[in-house]
């Protein structure tokens, strides 16, 4: 019997066949920043004040202006309040004229937005004043999703196979994104938000196996990367989709819609051979590398392939492993952390585009094109650097940049935004480098267990990311001191882990020279 590895080195570990299949890959990478940032750009604050039609039961012969004067409390440069109008009251007008109303209440028939020609998610929904805070909830359900298409789309992968899964959500995502467009109400637009977070999920999964299964080791960080990249040329090309549509349910179809001309991926996307290996299906396997041999202009004898077969299955480890033994448990608590941290300051910084001062539009676009080539210098750091010593550079960098904004003033919203744009990049690379490291620093018996839990972490991390921006209403400085403090926590806590450049991968969960620090 043959291993695996040894045919993919016979057909080609990165050859035209593996180089195509990066590039399907990075056709949904390029699309899903739609999804994870496009709702910052429909629920961007506008001016607005209640509606106080009620004073024209009394007169209607008011003009706008001093309909405003005798229904809405002033601020002290002469603009409406935005939360609260003068209590409603049944006297005549010359009355109100001469004395005024003294009480206040909140907002009871709703709000005028007297600058907002198209409809947007909030002025439809209302997602102002006392419902303001929905869209950041909003925003964590969504996250929600991606946790629960983790546990689901994960072993459903596993069972019909990364081409299968990808394909489903795919049609998931599309599907419940353009209804998303056509939500009655603010509510059933958040589940069916959270039902395309689920199947955001189920794609980086299963994305992420095929590739992975189908490039050599040495070329894994390369293809991880390109596919990082895709993502980050995504949300440059969100700037420019937002920037052309204003009306959200517009936005929300053109965002969604694109996802259906991969229809085509049912007859081009490979399934993986060693999945199909896994499961017995030899003669299915056998037929996809006959032709990624033939597609990277390779020969692979039917000798070869007649020695395929399933390989007896080492006994794999359980989540329990990796906190019995004392450098094991290290390792996880350490890696959990540095993933919570990646996702709960990485989409934070990147949900709050709108905050820095400057026009969110091209904040956007400089947010997705800074993260190219950050990313990519991943590639020659990693082996430059080591893996343990980058991860920490890129962690601490970002936490001093988010601890760092909250100091700037706010009449500096370029200096701001540069802060802000480095730290999203550093943020972004340091993503890039976990997924390596993670791979790298734990034993192969456990390996798929400890990267599961990582994930989950990071879905936490996702989920909170939103929520702690809930906190600027106590301190403008609470949110970015927090992302700070989590992210140069991590970047401490790297020094503590083991370096893994240019070493064997561990197998076993027995402590080695691998394991040192």
């Amino acid at each position: 019997m043959i291993r695996f590895g040894d045919i993919l080195k016979v057909i080609g570990e990165f050859g035209r066949f593996q180089k195509w299949l990066v590039l399907l890959i990075c056709i949904p990478n390029f699309l899903t920043p739609f999804h994870m940032f496009g709702q910052v750009f429909i629920v961007m604050d506008v001016p607005h004040y209640c509606n106080t039609s009620w004073i024209y039961n009394i007169s209607q012969n008011l003009t706008k202006e001093q309909e405003l004067n005798l229904t809405i409390p002033m601020k002290p440069d002469g603009s409406p309040e935005e939360c609260i109008m003068f209590t409603p009251v049944e006297e005549d007008i010359e009355s109100i004229i001469k004395y005024g109303i003294n009480s206040t209440v909140e907002c009871q028939d709703g709000w005028v937005y007297p600058t907002e020609p198209k409809p947007s998610l909030l002025t439809e929904f209302n997602l102002v004043c006392g419902r303001k805070d929905l869209n950041d909830i909003s925003q964590s359900i969504y996250m929600s999703g991606l946790l629960v298409g983790a546990l689901v789309f994960g072993p459903l992968s596993d069972w019909i196979g990364s081409q299968r899964s990808i394909l489903l959500t795919l049609l998931i995502m599309g599907s419940f994104g353009v209804g998303a467009g056509f939500a009655p109400n603010f509510y059933v637009y958040i589940a069916l938000r959270f039902l395309v977070g689920a199947s955001f999920a189920g794609i980086s999964i299963s994305m992420a196996a095929l590739s992975s299964e189908w490039v050599g080791a040495s070329y894994r960080p390369l293809a991880l990367i390109i596919t990082h990249c895709s993502n980050a040329l995504g949300q440059m090309a969100l700037a420019g989709l937002a920037y052309s549509i204003h009306d959200w349910r517009y936005f929300q179809i053109a965002g969604s819609a694109p996802v259906f001309a991969l229809f085509f991926y049912i007859w081009v996307l490979p399934n993986s051979a060693r999945w199909l290996v896994t499961k017995g299906k030899i003669e299915e396997a056998k037929k996809v590398l006959r032709r990624a041999a033939s597609i990277n202009k390779r020969a692979v004898s039917e000798e070869l392939l007649s020695q395929l077969a399933p390989e007896e299955k080492v006994k794999s480890g359980n989540i329990l492993d990796l906190f019995k033994k004392p450098h094991l448990r290290r390792l996880t608590l350490i890696m959990a952390w540095v993933w919570f941290a990646d996702s709960l300051v990485y989409y934070g910084v990147s949900l709050h585009v709108g905050d820095f001062g400057l026009d969110i539009y091209m904040t956007q676009l400089v947010f997705g094109a800074v993260e190219i080539p950050t990313r990519a210098s991943c590639i020659f750091l990693l082996q430059w650097m080591g893996r343990k010593k980058c991860q920490a550079a890129w962690l601490i960098l970002g936490g001093v940049v988010c601890l760092l904004i909250p100091a700037i003033p706010k009449d500096f919203p370029v200096i701001v935004t540069v802060l802000a744009v480095i730290g999203k990049a550093a943020l972004a690379a340091s993503f890039s480098t976990t997924y390596v490291f993670s791979a790298e620093v734990f034993p192969t018996v456990v390996r798929q267990t400890s990267l599961g839990l990582c994930s989950m972490s990071a879905r936490v991390g996702g989920i909170l990311a939103p929520l702690v921006g809930l906190l600027e209403k106590h301190h403008p400085a609470i949110p970015m001191g927090l992302y700070g403090g989590t992210a140069l926590l991590g970047g401490i806590l790297c020094f503590f882990l083991p370096e893994t450049r240019n070493k064997d991968l561990e197998d076993n969960t027995a402590k080695s020279s691998a394991s040192q620090r």
